[in-house]
């Protein structure tokens, strides 16, 4: 086993150090609540008896007489979303397997699972990034019944996985394990779907001509196929030890896929009591994290997950910052090319090699932690395994060392690129994450002037008017956590690369989100602080000059401080405007969020601090 590399072993130190006291704390308040045998044994009768109140046959025996482990099930599932569909038939395999390992599992609670997909563009992606602390309240909710000895956590998407695990560390005493179901099979090539996209954006295609290629891209029950925030989780979680090994991307519907579902269900009730008893609390650490941080940056992943991951870790009582971001993704090399990072998609990876061939690459060169708690046992090197079937079996066998397709799945020895896919950013316009693992090399740094807008529509239109066809920065600000949720942008990117396509020099600069989609074009996202909260975005003009260098770390508005100071700050849209579909039930989330670099969650976070470095700094550090 290669020496740790120092980048690692550095960040990960001052992780440590600097979440020492409420890492200790939280783990007090584990221990505290952890106790000797099934925790329903000491429910008093009343209590008891309504727990087992909808049980029938042996189930109801056991959770009765309280001695062998109870599993919660807590799941995502509905069946709009084709992501969670097939989530609906594992409930029964769970309870039958846990049943025959001497467990009784019960399904603890629903929680909601909205579609950033479906929501794009319209106003229910406002509550898109609140859903996450909803579904942590949800999954605290079903938990609290102290019924259950672990947990299993169904669920894929974007908000949904962070969630989960935020309200599981609530109750981090019990162990706990995410249970995907996988991604549909590939449909209509990206490239071709994103030239459709764009020609729609010029009016060159029809409407009909969009849902036709939308309808193929997207065709069956699964995950999207697209390298974006929902397979992100999917490939993080398994890297930190939360899936079983090579569980992540097995197409649902298969006999492995239901194979893997079971034994989750065995595995849990090892895990959640006697010599193997694996609490979530020991399997979530800062090297646990850092192991998650890395798989993300190696690939390209979500830009998404520098709000995510901060948020989880603070529920584990970690302090993670964006400069530990920064400096690792200077260390850490790019190693896959996926939609829209590339042309292929999550299953051509897989098939190059996928999870196993990462995680045994990043060991070998050093760049994880190989000596962490994982659901399957101690140790990563276990996820260098595949799952099979042999004779009906399920087993796991060793994988080639090096990928079969090194388009896209390369080795730490022979990187795509030397760098990660997220840089930091800062200036006298705040601090922001730019996703650079699709954007060419002379596209990194833009100069120009800008655009200011307060909304999508108001860009479309800009656009559509010929207004927007020269070298230009679009600012759409007023779209923080506290101003709109953070909905993302998705609908401005085909515009934006029609006018790149024109040659023209075009950056988008914005306190909103822009999940793992990003592409091409250079995006200085989740600025902060918002300009709903006084950011300096507010203070911007059109024609003002901005300078987005993603290879120097900077973001800059070039005006004098003179001329700023005597500028007054644009307001938001008035409160009033923030209701209808739903919205006005969000009104005190809203008012509760945090800054996006303290993980945009509404729950309680360390104070925010100065940066440990510039973006620059981290860099020649690293």
């Amino acid at each position: 086993m290669s020496l740790l590399h120092p980048v690692i072993a550095d960040v990960t130190a001052r992780i440590a150090d600097r979440s020492a006291e409420s890492r200790r704390a939280y783990l007090d308040r584990v221990a505290d609540a952890a106790g000797e045998g099934p925790t329903r044994a000491g429910l008093g009768c009343s209590n008891l008896a309504h727990g087992f109140a909808a049980c029938s046959g042996p189930d109801l025996r056991v959770v009765r007489e309280a001695r062998k482990p109870g599993i919660a099930i807590v799941s995502a599932y509905n069946d709009l979303l084709s992501a969670h569909q097939p989530l609906a038939e594992f409930p029964e395999w769970i309870k039958s397997a846990a049943r025959d390992a001497g467990g009784v599992a019960q399904f603890a609670g629903g929680v909601p699972a909205m579609c950033d997909g479906i929501t794009q563009g319209r106003s229910g992606m406002e509550l898109s990034l609140f859903s996450r602390d909803v579904i942590a309240m949800a999954t605290g909710v079903a938990l609290s019944h102290e019924m259950f000895d672990g947990t299993l956590l169904l669920g894929v998407c974007d908000k949904i996985v962070p969630g989960l695990l935020i309200g599981s560390l609530a109750f981090g005493h019990l162990p706990a394990m995410l249970v995907p179901a996988g991604p549909m099979p590939s449909g209509l090539p990206n490239k071709e779907k994103a030239r459709i996209r764009q020609l729609f954006a010029e009016g060159k295609a029809t409407r009909e001509d969009l849902l036709d290629a939308e309808a193929a891209s997207y065709h069956s029950p699964g995950t999207c196929t697209f390298y974006g925030t929902a397979n992100s989780n999917q490939l993080v979680v398994e890297m930190m030890g939360l899936h079983l090994p090579g569980a992540t991307f097995v197409h649902p519907g298969t006999p492995l896929r239901r194979a893997l579902t079971e034994h989750a269900a065995r595995r849990i009730v090892e895990i959640s009591h006697g010599e193997q008893y694996t609490p979530l609390a020991r399997v979530i650490d800062e090297r646990t994290i850092v192991n998650g941080l890395v798989g993300l940056l190696a690939t390209g992943g979500s830009a998404n997950h520098t709000l995510h991951l901060v948020a989880v870790a603070a529920a584990a009582g970690i302090t993670l910052t964006w400069d530990d971001f920064a400096e690792l993704s200077a260390a850490v090399p790019l190693l896959a090319h996926v939609y829209p990072n590339g042309s292929a998609d999550i299953n051509h990876f897989h098939a190059a090699g996928g999870v196993q061939v990462l995680v045994g690459t990043l060991l070998d060169a050093g760049l994880l932690h190989p000596d962490v708690e994982t659901v399957a046992g101690r140790g990563l090197d276990r996820y260098r395994q595949e799952p099979v079937l042999d004779d009906g079996e399920l087993t796991w066998r060793d994988v080639p060392t090096r990928s079969l397709d090194d388009t896209v799945l390369r080795t730490a020895d022979n990187p795509l690129a030397p760098e990660g896919g997220l840089r930091m950013v800062s200036g006298n316009l705040g601090r922001g994450v730019i996703k650079v693992s699709a954007v060419t090399p002379d596209n990194r740094a833009v100069r120009a002037p800008a655009r200011v807008f307060a909304t999508q529509d108001e860009f479309t239109a800009a656009f559509r008017a010929g207004e927007l066809d020269r070298d230009v920065v679009v600012v759409v600000r007023h779209h923080g956590p506290k101003a709109k949720g953070m909905p993302e942008l998705h609908a401005l990117i085909p515009a934006l690369c029609v006018l790149m396509d024109r040659g023209h020099r075009v950056a988008l600069v914005t306190d909103g989100r822009m999940s793992g989609a990003s592409g091409k074009v250079p995006a200085a996202i989740h600025v902060t602080p918002e300009s709903a909260s006084g950011g300096p975005l507010a203070l911007v003009e059109d024609g003002d000059i901005i300078r987005l260098d993603a290879e120097a770390g900077e973001l800059d508005l070039l005006v004098d401080a003179t001329t700023l100071a005597g500028r007054t700050p644009a307001t938001a849209p008035p409160d009033d405007a923030w209701y209808g579909n739903g919205r006005e039930l969000f009104a005190t989330l809203r008012g509760a969020v945090g800054p996006a670099d303290l993980g945009a969650s509404v729950f309680a976070t360390p104070a925010s601090t100065e940066p440990d470095t510039t973006p620059a700094e981290a860099r020649e550090r690293a």
